[in-house]
């Protein structure tokens, strides 16, 4: 028998991609996660592959549709990635289905810091562009924005770095701390 060498959980090992997903999508958590404006293909990719680790239930890529899908790991396989032609359709979505939206933007007026959200169950996080950031178009839409407080010289992480730390920060608010206190 072949060795599978998927950067997979032991669990997973040798069962179809398709198998894997299901198994995935039976746990979901109902963090979704939206990407606008990132032109790093291998960030787009690590944004992916930490969505799937924390077992999000959607990715949403917002006008460019391709990207390096190596730096996923093809970890895109286990999860359901939607792409949208523009921010109005899918903020639409997003209100429609009663989301909360949180920016993850460090360079607009009256951020706040990440530390002190109480995220919500059925959030989304967006993330931008190191360079751009987020359009004025998606930032009018959004119901929150945060940003990753630092103690150093940089005034930020890389976005695929800020990625993972917020969606950390609310997988310890929503399904590991409630599990803490039961």
């Amino acid at each position: 028998m072949e060795e599978d060498t998927r950067n997979l959980v032991d669990e997973f090992k040798g069962l179809p991609n398709e198998e894997v997903k299901a198994r995935l999508d039976e746990n979901r958590n109902e963090l979704e996660v939206a990407i606008e404006n990132v032109t790093h293909d291998f960030n787009v990719g690590t944004i992916v592959r930490s969505a799937n680790n924390f077992n999000a239930s959607r990715v949403h890529i917002i006008g460019r549709h391709k990207y390096n899908r190596r730096g996923a790991m093809c970890t895109d396989k286990y999860l359901e990635i939607f792409y949208w032609p523009d921010a109005a359709s899918f903020l639409e979505d997003q209100h429609n289905r009663g989301r909360e939206v949180v920016a993850m933007e460090n360079n607009v007026p009256d951020c706040k810091p990440l530390g002190e959200k109480v995220f919500k169950a059925e959030t989304t996080l967006l993330f931008g562009s190191e360079g751009d950031g987020l359009t004025t178009e998606i930032l009018s839409g959004v119901d929150d924005v945060r940003f990753i407080e630092n103690f150093g010289s940089t005034r930020s992480v890389n976005v695929g770095v800020a990625a993972g730390i917020a969606m950390y920060e609310w997988t310890r608010q929503v399904k590991i701390a409630p599990k803490k206190e039961a």
